[in-house]
Formats: C-alpha cells, sequence, structure tokens
C-alpha cells in the first residue's frame, strides 16, 4: 500500500512485534476478553493436567490481531510444556516437519499459523502424526524407495487460521478442540488498553482508555499500537499523562476517526456510496477502482465494516449501509436496484 496503515490487525514491523510480545498475558487469569473460549479451554486444560496426558489438538480461527497466537503460548504455559512456532508457508518440504516433529518431547506444543496455507503434501504427512503420532517418511527414490515408519511423541497441535473455510474438512476434522476468536467489545479493549499502559508505565485515566478502546476496530493488537501512538504523543505534546484531549487529538492526526475507521475504509465507502451510487458493486471492482489488492480489502478492511454493519455483502456485490453514509456526512443515493437484494 501506499503508505502505512495504523488499523491493519498485522504487526507493521519487527519491532512492533517484539513489544507486543511484552505486552502479551502469560497465563488464561490474565488474559481478557473471550470468557466463553476462556472458561471452555480452562476444563480441557484442567482435565488434560488432571488425567497426566496431553491435550487435544486445537484450532484457533478468526481475524487477525485478535489472539490466536497469544492462546497458543498461554496454553503452553498452562500446561507447562515447550512449544515450537512455525507456519504454514515456512512449511515447503516433508523434511521441514520431520525435523520438527521428531524432536518433540511429550506435552509439547506445536503452534502452527496460517494453517489454512499448508501445502497438500505436507498437510497428508501431518494425518498421521496428528492422530496416531507416527509418520512415515520415505527414503531413496523409485526401486529403491523404502518407507519407513518413525514413532513420535504424544505432541499437541495448535493451528490457527484467518480463514477456516479454506482448511480441508480431513484436517479440520483432526482437531478435538476448534475455537472461534470473535472481535473485542470495547469494554474488554478498555481493561487490555488500561493494563497495558501500566506494563508500559505511562499513566492513563478511565475516558482515555475509553476513546482508544473505541477506535480499536475491536483488535486488541491495534488497541496496544494506537496506546503507544498516543503515548508518545502525550511525552512531546503534555506533560506525559494521556488525557482524553489529547487522546483525541493524536488519534485525529493519525487519520483515524470516532469509529475506527482509517483513511481506506473512509475511501472504500465513499468509493460505493458516490461512484457506485451505494452499491451493489464486486469486490474486484472496487479493488480496481482504489487500486488495492483485493485480499487486502477482504482480510484487512471489509471485516470489520461488516461487523459494524457499514458495508453488506450480497451474491450480486458489496453494498453500502445507511449508517456508513451518515457517519461520513453522505446522503445515502436512491437505489432501486438494492432492494432486489433481499
Amino acid at each position: 500500500m501506499s503508505r502505512e496503515r495504523m488499523v491493519t490487525p498485522e504487526n507493521i514491523t519487527p519491532e512492533e512485534e517484539s513489544i507486543q510480545l511484552s505486552l502479551r498475558p502469560k497465563t488464561l487469569a490474565e488474559y481478557i476478553g473471550q470468557k466463553e473460549l476462556r472458561e471452555k479451554l480452562k476444563v480441557s486444560i484442567d482435565a488434560a493436567k488432571k488425567r497426566d496426558e496431553c491435550l487435544e489438538h486445537v484450532l484457533f480461527y478468526g481475524p487477525p490481531g485478535l489472539g490466536k497466537t497469544t492462546l497458543a503460548h498461554i496454553i503452553a504455559a498452562e500446561m507447562k510444556a515447550r512449544i515450537f512456532v512455525t507456519s504454514g508457508p515456512a512449511l515447503q518440504r516433508t523434511g521441514d516437519l520431520m525435523g520438527i516433529l521428531t524432536n518433540l518431547s511429550d506435552n509439547d506444543i506445536l503452534f502452527i499459523d496460517e494453517i489454512h496455507r499448508l501445502s497438500p503434501i505436507i498437510e497428508e504427512f501431518l494425518y498421521p502424526a496428528m492422530e496416531d503420532y507416527k509418520v512415515d517418511f520415505v527414503v531413496d527414490k523409485g526401486a529403491f524407495a523404502k518407507v519407513i515408519n518413525v514413532p513420535l511423541k504424544k505432541f499437541t497441535l495448535v493451528g490457527a487460521t484467518t480463514r477456516a473455510g479454506m482448511l480441508t474438512a480431513p484436517l479440520r476434522d483432526r482437531f478435538g478442540l476448534y475455537y472461534h476468536i470473535d472481535f473485542y467489545p470495547p469494554e474488554d479493549l478498555q481493561e487490555i488498553v488500561t493494563r497495558s499502559s501500566k506494563l508500559l508505565k505511562s499513566e492513563i485515566n478511565l475516558e482515555s482508555a475509553n476513546v482508544i478502546a473505541s477506535r480499536s476496530r475491536g483488535t486488541p493488537r491495534i488497541a496496544n499500537r494506537l496506546l503507544r501512538r498516543v503515548r508518545d504523543y502525550c511525552d512531546v505534546k503534555g506533560d506525559g499523562k494521556i488525557t482524553r484531549e489529547l487522546t483525541e487529538v493524536a488519534l485525529d492526526s493519525e487519520g483515524i476517526d470516532s469509529a475506527g475507521l482509517d483513511y481506506l475504509d473512509r475511501k472504500m465507502l465513499k468509493i460505493i456510496l458516490d461512484y457506485y451510487n451505494g452499491g451493489p458493486v464486486g469486490i474486484e471492482a472496487l479493488g480496481a477502482t482504489l487500486n488495492e489488492e483485493v485480499d487486502t480489502l477482504v482480510d484487512m478492511v471489509e471485516p470489520y465494516l461488516l461487523k459494524i454493519g457499514f458495508v453488506q455483502r450480497t451474491k450480486r456485490g458489496r453494498i453500502a449501509s445507511s449508517d456508513a453514509a451518515a457517519h461520513l456526512g453522505i446522503s445515502l443515493p436512491s437505489n432501486p436496484s438494492q432492494s432486489s437484494l433481499f
């Protein structure tokens, strides 16, 4: 993209990833939000510990930045186990995965991020490892080929994906625990901002925390990023204390409005409202008009706009809602074609 987005749910730089790591809760007791998920996960962990067994394989799915990686590390901490971290795109050859699997000990955690991007060969190689804790490794080729059965220690695979629909049914069915992580309500984000400010040794009041929470798009990673930017602004423009007035000025200067929308969100909505008469319009046409990758719009922009009801997705394309028009101060165009969509 042409410029950095403050509200992207992905880590922007390696330095930010390191800071996010320092703010990450270490136990389920410290984890804020996702109450039902936490309760279910705690029961499964406690039951596994009581039976002295490894935890069932776990799959977390949901938009980026909501805590899937954090929960994988919490599982390892709660189970007092080691965690090995990799990602779907990083596992290109069966030998890559074989090296990891054979180094696992009993109860260890193998975390695979973006698990929907595993190649079919790697995925099939995982099946016996997940079910029977063994792998069949082929050595040599042709007439000299031999299959070596390699036993594995009993481990827990934790997978994370932003696109659960792209997982194959055989892989999905091998996970015993299957959790959806949803966007966080403002009250949970306010708690997260308050907790993070203490770790960052910054003084913040409840009003300021609520302002940051309301503009964080339901995403803890974005909330922590905005908090750090606001902290910097208050250090330079004030006495270091984070006040509501300075918080609003800081976020306004970053182009993040009261609903958490940035320039790309507003641009997409304005294109639908003005250029396409409110919709419907196909996502490919939107991408071409905005000069943005379709994947960027689908993964980074659209989920939150759908969540807050500013965009509706139909068979014929995307349409902007009256709430979106009101937020931008634009009159919703009269479009008879929309009435046939519902």
